[in-house]
């Protein structure tokens, strides 16, 4: 039978010292999270946060009019519901499962105790929110200046950063409408790849084959953001 995953797994959450660990960990749920299940909405009001240990979250922001593009993704490295940490509960963005897997959640109103202590807790998610700004600012400027190809490169690698080994599978809904592109762009700059042997695609799933050549074709968006990542969380980092 296969071993269930533990809280040590999600890399913020074993960075924890542990006398934290000691308190966090006993009110720790484990859920399993169901590819395309919904945490949240936008504007929805949360009661937890989630901390995956297998599974990927995406946030999306949704406009008005439901069209939604994806602003960062969340797998072992952080934790979903941010806004709660920071005394907000009605979300501006919603997440979506995107791998499933399993997650534990904790009850916002425990994370606001853990983080009125001015311990572990309160400073390794304040960094881990810095990363996610850093993540969506240059995506902002990649979007901006960088071409359509790379820009998937940079899409790619950011997904592979959170599955096990070099090639795997990403959802398709990674060729959809983005900022400034279309999907019909996305699936052209997808098929130069494809002609390259550096990944390949079917209707549900993209299959990264080589990694090495995706990282040469990418923008220096990606380590940038990796780099950021690195500096802020160096304990994280290490676990990877």
């Amino acid at each position: 039978m296969q071993e269930l995953p533990l809280p040590l797994r999600n890399h913020l959450l074993s960075a924890l010292s542990p006398d934290v660990c000691t308190r966090l960990f006993s009110n720790l749920e484990r859920v399993h999270l169901a590819s395309g299940q919904v945490l949240y909405e936008r504007h929805d009001v949360m009661s937890h946060v989630y901390f995956p240990v297998d599974a990927v979250i995406s946030l999306l922001y949704q406009t008005e009019h439901g069209a939604a593009t994806e602003i960062s993704v969340v797998g072992d490295d952080g934790m979903v519901g941010i806004a709660l940490s920071i005394g907000g509960e009605n979300l501006p963005s919603r997440a979506v499962v995107q791998r499933s897997g399993h997650a534990f959640r904790l009850e916002g109103a425990l994370l606001r105790d853990e983080f009125a202590r001015h311990g572990d807790l309160l400073g390794l998610v304040l960094r881990y929110t810095q990363t996610l700004i850093a993540q969506m600012a240059q995506a902002a400027v990649c979007t901006r200046h960088h071409s359509i190809d790379q820009q998937l490169c940079r899409l790619l690698l950011l997904w592979l950063d959170h599955l096990p080994g070099n090639g795997a599978t990403v959802p398709q809904e990674l060729l959809g409408d983005r900022p400034g592109t279309s999907r019909t762009n996305m699936v052209g700059a997808a098929d130069k790849l494809r002609r390259q042997g550096i990944i390949d695609y079917d209707a549900e799933t993209v299959t990264v084959l080589d990694r090495h050549q995706l990282e040469q074709l990418c923008c220096e968006c990606y380590k940038l953001v990796k780099r950021e990542s690195e500096r802020l969380q160096p304990c994280v980092a290490q676990l990877k």
